[in-house]
């Protein structure tokens, strides 16, 4: 058994770490910890009452280092640098699922705040599997992406070499509340979120450059406005970007995910339940004309999230990507 650690078990996606771990065949929970311990997973997480009643600790650097391999960060940017930087020191292995690592320092510090670990950026992997997998093989420190990255980078992948250069890369996409996290606020509010529906931060959101980065492509020319529906898990974008040349996009959308064993090309238009509970990213695509209209439904927690870094280290540890995950969505 792998000993693994959660440092950062209070919120969703902690708790969803905590669900896939204790089902793993070969990772062995060996710490979880917040900023603040003096709990019990349990006590955090109702729901594992009879099921893990584990103590969680006051994170503490020399504890984790004597008793894991290998530590998920679910901790806030800015925080979660702050662990990175003496974890990698001493030999850890780290999936951090906050922003601190998934951009260049230049435009992390634009967007988020200084960064205090500028030379494990240049060692970092980016966790996005269908892009990375044989950097992931040998990482030491991987960047779990954003949720919303996620979702639209898979889905544009395999058109962009399609793509009138310079044209808009359009994305209008829509998530549940629980990608807002735990933490309470007056956009989040019950009386706010239900029965609505709002753009948050249209233009500029700090997922944008993440996303521009990834796709090669400058910060002006993606134009991304995110949604906040009044559900609890999900994701789904809708993408649109100008086309040239003859080419079948159904055809090359399932020939450049055919070995991709956790994104779904449909031949239907895609909706949030069919993933929900899942690591899958489902595709759909059509055309008229120039513009082509791309579809991405992911689970925000899972695919965004909380799945993706367990796949993430199955990777890095030498595991069969999907040990552990599940393959069933949460649908009647």
């Amino acid at each position: 058994m792998i000993n693994v650690g959660i440092v950062g078990a209070t919120g969703y996606t902690g708790l969803e770490l905590v669900k896939i771990i204790l089902n793993h065949p070969e990772f062995n929970l060996a710490y979880i910890a917040n900023t603040e311990g003096n709990t019990t997973i349990n006590a955090l997480h109702p729901s594992l009452n009879g099921v893990c009643e584990d103590e969680v600790k006051k994170a503490d650097i020399e504890e984790i280092a004597k008793k894991c391999e290998l530590v998920f960060l679910a901790l806030p940017h800015k925080t979660a640098m702050a662990y990175v930087k003496p974890l990698i020191a001493l030999d850890l292995k780290v999936v951090d699922l906050s922003a601190d690592y998934r951009l260049t320092q230049e435009v992390y510090e634009e967007f988020y705040a200084p960064h205090t670990d500028a030379e494990n950026l240049k060692h970092v992997v980016y966790g996005l599997p269908e892009m990375f997998t044989e950097q992931l093989k040998t990482a030491k420190l991987v960047a779990n992406p954003g949720c919303f990255p996620t979702s639209a980078i898979l889905g544009l992948l395999p058109f962009m070499s399609k793509r009138q250069p310079q044209t808009p890369i359009i994305i209008d996409a829509k998530t549940g509340v629980s990608g807002a996290g735990k933490k309470l606020s007056e956009v989040t509010h019950f009386v706010n979120v239900n029965d609505n529906l709002f753009a948050y931060n249209p233009l500029m959101h700090r997922h944008a450059p993440e996303i521009a980065q990834k796709l090669g492509v400058s910060f002006e020319e993606v134009i991304f406005v995110p949604h906040l529906v009044p559900i609890t898990r999900g994701m789904l974008s809708s993408i649109y970007i100008q086309v040239e040349g003859d080419f079948d996009e159904v055809e090359l959308l399932k020939e450049f995910y055919k070995d991709a064993k956790n994104v779904r090309v449909s031949e239907n238009p895609v909706d949030m339940k069919n993933v929900s509970g899942t690591n899958f990213c489902d595709v759909y695509v059509k055309r008229k004309g120039d513009t082509l209209f791309i579809a991405s439904a992911i689970d925000n927690l899972m695919r965004g999230a909380s799945s993706q870094a367990v796949v993430n280290a199955n990777i890095m540890m030498g595991l069969d990507e999907n040990m552990g995950i599940a393959r069933i969505a949460y649908v009647p």
